[in-house]
Formats: C-alpha cells, sequence, structure tokens
C-alpha cells in the first residue's frame, strides 16, 4: 500500500525528478512528460464525473483512471523487455468491450463530429484530445526507448480514445445532439 507523509521534499527544486527505478532525470524529459499528460488524462476525468448524465457509465470512468494511474507506473518506472509492466491485453479487450457496448444503436456518421453538444459530450472530446497527446508523447517514448516501454500502453491509449469518442456521441443523446463539420464553409440548416 502506497502511504505519502511528506507533499514536498524539494528534490525537485533542481528541475529533476525521480523515476520509481531511483535515477533522477530533467522535469521535461519525454518519459516524464508521458506519464504527465496521463495524469492530465485523469484530471480531466475527474472534471467529467461531476457532469449531469455521468452516471451511466461512472463506473467505467474510475476503472479508466484507475488504469490511468497503473499505465503511469509503468512508465515512471521503466521496464527491460516488458517486466513490471502494468497495462496487459486484457486492459485493451475490456476497453473494446465497452466500445462496442457503447457503440450497439448508434446511427453510422455521416461527417466528422466537432466537439460540443451536451457538456458532458463536450468534456469527453477534451479526455479524447487529452489522450491523443498522451499518445503521441508514448509514441515518442517507445521509438526513443522501445525496450523500455512495451507496446501496450500504446494499444490502450489507442483504444481509450476511441472509447471516449463513442461516449461523446452517447452523452450526445445516441448521436441526435452531435454537432457535425460542415466542410467548405456551407452554413448550417
Amino acid at each position: 500500500m502506497v502511504r505519502i507523509n511528506r507533499i514536498y521534499t524539494g528534490t525537485g527544486d533542481d528541475g529533476t525528478t525521480g523515476l520509481g527505478d531511483g535515477q533522477r532525470v530533467p522535469k521535461d524529459q519525454v518519459r516524464i512528460t508521458a506519464y504527465g499528460t496521463v495524469d492530465e488524462l485523469s484530471s480531466v476525468l475527474g472534471v467529467l464525473m461531476t457532469l449531469p448524465g455521468v452516471e451511466p457509465v461512472a463506473a467505467w470512468v474510475r476503472q479508466i483512471q484507475n488504469d490511468l494511474f497503473d499505465l503511469g507506473a509503468d512508465l515512471a518506472v521503466p521496464g527491460k523487455g516488458g517486466e513490471r509492466l502494468r497495462i496487459t491485453p486484457e486492459y485493451v479487450k475490456r476497453l473494446e468491450s465497452w466500445i462496442d457496448e457503447a457503440n450497439e444503436g448508434l446511427e453510422p456518421l455521416k461527417s466528422f463530429v466537432l466537439p460540443g453538444g451536451h457538456p458532458l459530450a463536450a468534456w469527453m472530446h477534451m479526455a479524447r484530445t487529452v489522450c491523443r497527446r498522451a499518445e503521441r508523447w508514448v509514441v515518442t517514448l517507445t521509438r526513443e526507448e522501445p525496450e523500455r516501454t512495451g507496446l501496450e500502453p500504446l494499444h490502450y491509449l489507442n483504444r481509450l480514445s476511441d472509447l471516449f469518442f463513442v461516449l461523446s456521441r452517447r452523452a450526445n443523446d445516441g448521436g441526435k445532439l452531435d454537432v457535425l463539420w460542415r466542410p467548405g464553409g456551407q452554413e448550417a440548416k
């Protein structure tokens, strides 16, 4: 169990932070930026959980927040050849089953969807875009340190952003309130 007695230590005052394996690295290092963005995503989900209408997917969102802490731990403790990794294919399969369930009954899209509609849908889009940013940072990290990262974090984040998109459509009354892109300056009707 984690036990934290002091919030500040002063050890990061020089612009470095400690990884889970004890090594000190600059706070702007790719690994730190990657798991920092994952932490930001969890915070977005915390805001999302305060909104009306979240109740049907609240248990999923709380599970995702826990998953994101697992992912952050994976990224904060660089493994070697898959050591100490928590994010497994089972996490991705769970997301895929949720996507399938949430997508049932939604009308096929005929245009791209702009963020908006119901506030919950807009925050799902915010979660989706922060998730995509985290994914981009993990791509960079994986390219720089492939033997120390593994591919499951990428798989997880890719599916997770898809889930947020589908959940945004569900929050928009099954897609009826989706704000559709009108290319080329077409006027809204």
